[in-house]
């Protein structure tokens, strides 16, 4: 099976998301060699990102699906305490700090959005640049976010909702899309998700006795969540369909306190 990115904030630069792809690759198949539940990369070909017609497309092997099987995304949430865990002894040094964040992208799309008042109002975007300029710092910068959260550990984490990209394959679960694979606090995975998704996850950290999640940092990667939904908006013209998934997180960013409460 070969997957292929084509809606994305910076098409051309396929150096980038050729970097991305290879950091894909190798974490899977680092997983797969330490016995973790994971798709890993095919290896029928070499594990590295292919260049043809303007596209970057990575090889995996096709695992039929349970379609019968309804996710369990409360006992996924409790699992990735489980990835956490093997995550922290991966060797990959290239792994930037909140790389899945992509503060360019958010940046970018916020100065474009002006031009498209059809998809976000002028109050709205208003309020979503103040938001960021208070957010940027610490998403830049990982010694600004250490100095606002002391003692919050960083490590590899998948960085794209691991609750929601559990493959249910007919052997058992497996983990799966790691093309946001990058350094951050455990909390960014739980992003968006409820009390009781947070609460399973902490019953999987106390297991594994590794630390739950902090509030502060959940409030601040919610509030980075919410801001990723909003610039996503100037993908619309490309991919449509992106409004119907969009629409519900900006309602409810709207009926959120400024940068989700997150402390100043």
């Amino acid at each position: 099976m070969a997957r292929v990115p084509t809606v994305l904030p910076r098409p051309d630069d396929l150096a980038a998301l050729s970097r991305r792809q290879q950091d894909e690759l190798d974490v899977t198949r680092w997983l797969a060699d330490q016995k973790i539940p994971v798709i890993a990369p095919s290896p029928l070909v070499p594990r590295e990102p292919v260049q043809r017609g303007g596209f970057s497309m990575t090889f995996w092997p096709f695992v039929e699906e349970a379609r019968d099987k309804e996710p369990d995304y409360v006992a996924n949430a409790e699992s990735v305490a489980d990835l956490h865990a093997a995550l922290r002894a991966y060797p990959g040094r290239r792994l930037e700090f909140l790389s899945a964040a992509d503060p360019q992208s958010i940046a970018d799309s916020l100065a474009l959005l002006d031009r498209h008042p059809d998809l976000i109002g002028a109050a709205e975007l208003d309020r979503a640049r103040r938001e960021w300029q208070f957010l940027e710092p610490l998403v830049r910068s990982r010694s600004a976010f250490e100095a606002q959260f002391p003692g919050v550990d960083l490590q590899p984490i998948h960085g794209d909702c691991p609750p929601v990209n559990i493959f249910n394959a007919v052997d058992g679960d497996l983990y799966a899309d790691f093309e946001l694979i990058t350094l951050g606090p455990v909390e960014w995975d739980l992003a968006g998700l409820g009390p009781e998704h947070k609460a399973a996850y902490n019953r999987g950290a106390q297991r594994n006795g590794t630390r739950p999640l902090d509030e502060e940092v959940l409030a601040f990667v919610n509030a980075l969540g919410m801001l990723r939904a909003i610039a996503t908006l100037t993908l619309v013209p490309q991919l449509p369909e992106l409004m119907e998934y969009l629409k519900p997180a900006i309602d409810q960013w709207q009926m959120t306190p400024f940068a989700a409460g997150t402390n100043s």
